[in-house]
């Protein structure tokens, strides 16, 4: 049975998979016939190999996740998690970015749906140390 419980721990999971820069341990959170939105309102990633093509790129560019609060859960089979995404940007200089991803559970725990809510006022160059 998929509970609330479960579903924050499967969100624990995908944080701690993910900055393992194990996109293996990331794709097998998922339904075979799950899909990505990442951010919304760009094309799903749809499908297993589709999913894995997405997280092996995004594990491997040294990018970390630190959660912002904890996951919340739902009545239903949703639940999500807001975190902070830290990367280096393409100049070079250290970012990040504000995500919030809602994460939709088939019946087994796995995830079927996930989208991520960031825009471009999310993503923030860190000033210089100097």
């Amino acid at each position: 049975m998929n509970t609330s419980e479960n579903m924050k721990a499967r969100l624990v999971d995908y944080i701690e998979a993910f900055n393992a820069a194990d996109a293996a341990r990331v794709v097998a959170l998922f339904a075979d016939n799950a899909s990505v939105e990442d951010p919304v309102g760009t094309p799903l990633k749809e499908g297993r190999s589709e999913i894995e093509t997405f997280y092996t790129y995004a594990t491997s560019v040294g990018a970390r996740l630190e959660l912002m609060a904890p996951p919340r859960g739902s009545h239903g089979n949703s639940a999500s998690i807001s975190f902070r995404v830290h990367i280096t940007g393409q100049d070079g200089r250290p970012a990040h970015i504000d995500v919030t991803d809602v994460m939709d559970f088939d019946a087994d725990g796995k995830i079927l749906r996930m989208r991520a809510y960031w825009g471009a006022d999310d993503y923030h160059v860190l000033a210089d140390a100097s």
